[in-house]
């Protein structure tokens, strides 16, 4: 066969002791040679091929894109289906008298943050949890104390007649490990030091048999610990962390989900080789892009290597409040919607029975949806990127010649927000323009990093009515998007809107009653036919709405989106899509937030969207301009606050969590663009905040380090100084900035 060049954006697979990991991203591989196949895949399709690069053993699985075709593809299944929601399949691992896997419900579960040496204290929290309705509960056990208090912990739980399984955390202490499963229903360990030391994030050279000898000292320290989970009918999870990851494994595959992926699978093989399969894996991270990947990853490795463990899904150092809950659900939300996921931890700054409320709401949203089976007909998917971010950017609006006003305000390069206003709020046009998060200068608008870029009006003002046309004209003035209703503009126009119509309005030249020239914006579900589509070619739209109707219960707000984003690719249509989504009357607010960051969500972790457009009657219009934002934020598109990465407290914390938090943010939370990380201790401190600028970790009783990046650059400061000592270490770097007057 003739040689020719494959781009790799992707993550290629490798054989490796019986088992499949992805290899190094590289910039190409050259195709020369499918007769070497590896022999575990014979039969399956699929071509083994090796990089001819000079930067090392590479290789990666092609297959060919359709059957007969010439042109190979990565090997990419992550999920059951790409177009409808079906849980994917796993074995059963108890967990006490709780059964994890795809034949149960998906199981919630905390953390306790109480001092495991208080068992007075431990237990009543552990009560608490279990009244919320958790199904498990994690208690950190980090020395031989805790690991005696446990026993009384546990005794004293099951005196009082509460059965509910307990799970030991542990870092850093095999024997502890070993001690407390005597006691406890599972042990979590975290592959990156369990048997490694912690990191100190230096790029290790390593041999082919270094690395052996390695894997072997992880076996040593590893099995006395499997072999006892077997004998007292233990499970176990296999919990890696992105923030601690060992120097060997981010040497080796580098600080990515790769290296998370591999970092579970060597102790899995070990499980494996031992004839032990009670475990289940989970890959968290507090970025929910990275989470997602690292997910994606493991489960494309596991389908390959035909293993069908369950998967304990949540992103890590969530932080508190509505930015805690969104995080979340854009991470644990978007796998649930590709049917993986048979236990979550949603894991905020708060009590952990606060907690309890959104894991049952989105443990609700995954089974709801694969229960039915959500999703559309079926489609074939070549432009969505699974396991790598690639954001698929729309045409932002362009000047053209002879319009009146700027249009290319009307979105936003990092992702635009929308919001739906009332007639009755242009009779204020002053408070309308602040809660589009507009400054005012002598009662005059103009944008700000936050403002709303542009507004729906599904009700235009009379004709007569003046104040309201010039509340909107003084918008349109700073570059603000008005779209309204084809409707509307025919009967009552308002120069310079943006008029939204539907596909069967263009069908039928409704559109052409405009004035030349005027600016469209199209509504779409999604669900169409191909066909019906195939009038977007014809008009030159400034943007789409994607729209599917919350009253559909079977059909998928996300995979209607893929499907629609799949046809745009197929025809090279580069406009925007903004994903509106529109809420019951009464929604709770958690409802709405968990349902945004799960339905839109689950798209921009793709790169697939370039904004969105809320709308819940009745909820209040700050929340939902806040909640866009706050999404937009979590999927690392538009930056317009500060970013906390929060863990949320356990038995090792050195400090009151909640309290620390609230003060930090308190007076740091005007600083978009600036990234702050708030640990309790060391365990996944520096490597978390390899996304976060700076960092408020406990060192000591009483005392805080203070990071820039995974670099200490303070140690022991005192409690009460340590805020301070913060924001100092900030303005030495430039990134400070006084809080805005009030106007």
């Amino acid at each position: 066969m003739a040689s020719t060049v494959v781009p790799t954006s992707f993550y290629g697979l490798m054989s490796k002791d019986n088992a499949l990991s992805f290899a190094k991203s590289v910039d190409f591989v050259k195709v020369s040679n499918l007769k070497r196949i590896n022999k575990s895949l014979r039969g399956k399709n699929v071509s083994v091929i090796r990089n001819s690069s000079s930067d090392g053993y590479d290789v990666a699985q092609l297959q060919p894109a359709s059957e007969g075709s010439p042109l190979l593809v990565p090997r990419q299944k992550y999920c059951e289906s790409t177009y409808k929601t079906i849980r994917r399949k796993t074995c059963t691992v108890m967990v006490g008298n709780v059964a994890l896997g795809s034949d149960h419900p998906i199981r919630i579960q905390t953390m306790t943050t109480t001092d495991t040496k208080d068992v007075a204290g431990t237990v009543e929290q552990v009560m608490r949890i279990s009244d919320k309705g958790a199904d498990i509960v994690r208690i950190t056990v980090q020395g031989k104390k805790e690991a005696d208090a446990c026993f009384e912990i546990k005794n004293t739980l099951v005196q009082k007649n509460y059965n509910i399984p307990l799970v030991a955390d542990i870092h850093f202490a095999p024997p502890i490990a070993l001690r407390v499963a005597e006691c406890f229903d599972k042990i979590r360990v975290n592959p990156g030091n369990f048997a490694d030391r912690r990191a100190q994030f230096e790029q290790l050279e390593y041999t082919e048999d270094d690395y052996q000898q390695e894997l072997q000292h992880i076996e040593q320290v590893f099995t006395p610990l499997v072999e006892k989970c077997k004998k007292y009918g233990r499970a176990m999870r296999i919990g890696t962390n992105h923030g601690s990851l060992s120097d060997r494994i981010m040497s080796y595959y580098g600080d990515s989900p790769r290296g998370m992926v591999e970092s579970a699978f060597e102790f899995a093989r070990i499980c494996r080789k031992l004839d032990y399969h009670n475990f289940v894996f989970s890959m968290k991270a507090s970025n929910p892009v990275i989470m997602v990947q690292a997910y994606r990853l493991l489960v494309a490795e596991m389908y390959v290597a035909g293993w069908d463990y369950p998967l304990h899904l949540g992103v890590t150092e969530a932080g508190e409040g509505e930015d805690g809950r969104m995080k979340s659900a854009i991470g644990i939300g978007t796998l649930l919607q590709d049917g993986l996921g048979d236990t979550i931890r949603v894991s905020l700054t708060e009590a952990p029975e606060e907690e309890i409320d959104p894991c049952k709401r989105l443990a609700n949203l995954g089974m709801k949806a694969s229960d039915l089976q959500k999703g559309v007909a079926p489609f074939e998917e070549k432009h969505r990127h699974y396991f790598d971010f690639q954001r698929r950017t729309g045409q932002l609006p362009v000047q053209k010649e002879g319009e009146e006003v700027d249009y290319r305000g009307a979105l936003h390069r990092d992702g635009s927000v929308l919001m739906s206003v009332s007639l009755d709020q242009l009779k204020a046009p002053e408070l309308l323009y602040r809660s589009l998060a507009a400054k005012l200068a002598v009662g005059m608008p103009f944008k700000d990093l936050a403002t709303v870029d542009s507004i729906l009006l599904r009700e235009l003002p009379p004709v007569e009515d003046r104040d309201a046309r010039l509340a909107l004209k003084r918008l349109i003035d700073i570059s603000m998007g008005v779209l309204t209703p084809l409707s509307e503009q025919l009967t009552k126009p308002l120069p310079n809107a943006i008029v939204l119509v539907d596909l069967k309005e263009l069908s039928s030249g409704a559109h052409k009653l405009l004035p030349e020239g005027t600016r469209l914006a199209v509504s779409v579900r999604g669900d169409e036919s191909f066909e019906d589509l195939h009038v977007l070619k014809d008009v030159d739209a400034t943007m789409l709405l994607h729209d599917l109707p919350y009253t559909e219960d079977k059909i998928s707000r996300v995979h209607a989106a893929r499907r629609l984003f799949e046809y745009l690719g197929e025809n090279a249509l580069d406009v925007p899509v903004i994903h509106h989504m529109q809420f019951a009357n009464g929604i709770h607010k958690d409802d709405l937030v968990i349902g945004a960051g799960s339905n839109v969500g689950a798209l921009l972790v793709d790169g697939l969207g370039d904004g969105l457009l809320l709308e819940a009657p009745g909820q209040d219009f700050d929340f939902l301009r806040n909640t866009s934002f706050n999404l937009l934020q979590g999927c690392r598109m538009r930056n317009t606050k500060t970013e906390y990465v929060s863990c949320p407290s356990c038995g090792r914390t050195l400090f009151d969590l909640q309290e620390i938090s609230a003060e930090i943010r308190e007076k740091t939370s005007h600083l978009p663009g600036v990234s702050i990380a708030i640990m309790g201790c060391i365990v996944n401190g520096p490597g978390e905040m390899a996304d976060a600028d700076f960092g408020y970790v406990g060192g000591s009783p009483g005392k805080i380090d203070l990071y820039v990046g995974k670099t200490v650059v303070k140690r022991g400061i005192q409690m009460e100084h340590a805020t301070d000592a913060l924001i100092q270490l900030i303005k030495e770097h430039d990134r400070w900035v006084d809080p805005p007057a009030e106007e």
